[in-house]
């Protein structure tokens, strides 16, 4: 039983690993944060549920190096998000543009509370059958 506690105390304290190599960092911590802000906006596209701050797979690792590469060239965060989703689409984007086909992504949970709403008045609008008679 102890066992089981320490690993689990163990489990909550540790903090996140993130795959950032040593020699990746830059040397300005300032841009440094930048590139740090910028790849957690990013998808891995190997793994697809982390960014690629988080990843440790080989095209996660190139992105990041793009990433900084940019950032010294003095490349702006717009300018960088824009390079990375002309090469590779809208979906390594973890909050997608509002824009033609990713408008349905942002109006369809509305539309769905909104149908939602109006059937639980029509539900419990309806008179009973003691207020019919």
């Amino acid at each position: 039983m102890k066992q089981i506690v320490a690993f689990l105390l163990i489990g909550m304290f540790a903090l996140p690993a993130h795959a950032i190599d040593p020699g990746e960092a830059l040397a300005d911590p300032a841009l440094e944060a930048r590139a740090r802000s910028l790849s957690l906006e990013f998808r891995c596209l190997v793994c697809q549920n982390q960014s690629i701050d988080d990843s440790d797979a080989p095209l996660a690792r190139d992105l990041r190096a793009m990433v900084r590469a940019r950032l010294l060239a003095g490349d702006t965060d717009q300018n960088i998000r824009d390079a990375v989703t002309a090469r590779y689409g809208e979906f390594v984007l973890f909050r997608p543009r509002f824009g033609g086909p990713t408008a349905i992504l942002w109006l369809l949970p509305l539309f769905l509370l909104g149908a939602a709403g109006w059937f639980a008045r029509s539900v419990f609008s309806r008179p009973t059958s003691s207020e019919v008679e």
